[in-house]
């Protein structure tokens, strides 16, 4: 995973009194991509039984769907990314399917569980809350909102930007390439609105980062304003809820937009990014560093 680091704990909220965060964390810098949703399907579904249907058939039928599965490839290799998807955002995919794969990298990946971590799942059923200790998940709305808006010099005391391209300024509708890829990346570039057209399609993912650093937020998040929505923590009611805009999105979704979706819903316009302890300080790193000094000195005189 490629992470940004979240600080400036303690922030205010916004006027809505969204995104403080008490604390800091890290964040996905782009979404969950097929190549590593693929990586997850091939260490935790080896033979294709496609246990709790982390794996969707519309993955591999629908033209903007990015992996493919075969029954008849080897084992631990069922599961491939279909031609110039690899880096293109995760679709098709619940929030059981987010929650299962940050259980997983959670775990340690490779054969690390899906069921217990972040999350105690049991079936695809439930409206499930993170669990305490948790190394990596999906980011509560406070969370997902201070890294996609938040800008700690805005105003010299901290602000919101309207949009999470250090804007306020709705963005330029995002074009594509043959491959996919943002061809007019810059600054406040948005892939939304059915602009990225290829593959046959008026309106498909983009490969994520695209639009180019000057599109990203304070943090260095990108595609939160558009590519796919993404599912976040929030329960509300029987539903989770769902940020950030997408490729199908008329309108871009300022920081006012939101949807709440059943969690076992899946769409070709929904995926998702994850949310994890901070790195240890260079403070700390030092300590620590010190601290096995002193240790390794001691013995010696022992």
């Amino acid at each position: 995973m490629d992470w940004v680091n979240v600080g400036d704990a303690g922030n205010a909220a916004d006027s809505n009194g969204i995104g403080a965060v008490a604390n800091d964390y890290r964040i996905g810098k782009y979404e969950v991509t097929n190549a590593q949703y693929t990586a997850f399907l091939n260490a935790v579904d080896q033979t294709g039984t496609n246990p709790n249907s982390i794996y969707k058939s519309n993955m591999g039928s629908d033209a903007r769907g990015g992996i493919t599965f075969t029954s008849g490839a080897a084992t631990g290799a069922k599961y491939t990314v279909r031609t110039n998807m690899d880096n293109k955002p995760v679709n098709f995919v619940s929030w059981y399917d987010a929650a299962r794969f940050t259980n997983w990298l959670g775990n340690g990946q490779g054969s690390g569980s899906t069921e217990t971590g972040a999350y105690t799942l049991s079936g695809n059923t439930g409206l499930i809350s993170k669990n305490v200790g948790a190394t990596v998940w999906l980011p509560s709305e406070n969370e997902w909102y201070k890294a996609a808006y938040y800008d700690s010099t805005k105003g010299g005391t901290g602000g919101y930007w309207a949009y999470a391209t250090q804007s306020d300024t709705a963005p330029t509708v995002g074009t594509a390439n043959a491959s996919g890829d943002i061809s007019n990346p810059g600054s406040n570039v948005v892939n939304y609105n059915g602009g990225a057209v290829w593959n046959g399609q008026t309106g498909n993912v983009t490969t994520v980062g695209s639009a180019g650093s000057s599109s990203e937020s304070y943090y260095g998040t990108a595609d939160m304003n558009g590519n796919v929505w993404e599912w976040n923590d929030l329960i509300s009611d029987s539903t989770r809820q769902i940020r950030g805009g997408a490729f199908s999105s008329a309108n871009v979704a300022a920081s006012v937009s939101l949807f709440l979706q059943g969690p076992s819903s899946t769409s070709d316009n929904v995926g998702f990014r994850v949310a994890s302890v901070p790195e240890p300080s260079a403070l700390l790193l030092i300590a620590v560093s010190l601290s096995a000094l002193l240790i390794r000195r001691r013995c010696n005189f022992l």
